[in-house]
């Protein structure tokens, strides 16, 4: 699977504790982060991580790419619900795109939870199916 970790400043320390606690688990995937996230998570972990830009340059449109193009099979986006973002609608655009392509997306650390430990029991195996047959597999 291929998954995208994303961390607003200030849920940064918690994105690293995250992917520490379930490293077991997340070094059986494909790693996607937005900048200094992803570099975080590499110098904390053993982790491999493509590193896109940082999310207010581009990063988070980087990653909305990947969804559109069902490229990207989970979403952890450790978001920051107190602090005003500059790159606000980029946000949003991420969101609503992980809506659109049915995307699993964990925006605080008990969602992010839930799906870590549902994907190393196989529950999201369904992305497999989409892959295989297109995103008309929602259409049935």
């Amino acid at each position: 699977m291929k998954i995208a970790l994303i961390a607003h400043d200030r849920q940064k320390p918690e994105m690293i504790k995250f992917a520490t606690a379930y490293q077991e688990i997340l070094k059986h995937h494909d790693l996607y982060a937005t900048g200094m996230t992803g570099k975080k998570v590499m110098e904390a972990t053993d982790l491999k991580v493509h590193c896109f830009k940082s999310g207010p340059m581009g990063g988070d449109q980087q990653v909305g790419a990947m969804i559109s193009e069902d490229a990207m099979d989970l979403v952890i986006f450790l978001r920051d619900p107190l602090t005003a973002q500059p790159h606000e609608p980029d946000v949003n655009a991420l969101i609503r795109l992980c809506d659109v392509y049915e995307i699993p997306l964990a925006t605080n650390l008990g969602t992010a939870e839930v799906l870590i430990r549902g994907l190393k029991m196989g529950l999201l195996d369904f992305r497999n199916l989409v892959h295989e047959t297109g995103h008309e597999f929602f259409n049935l």
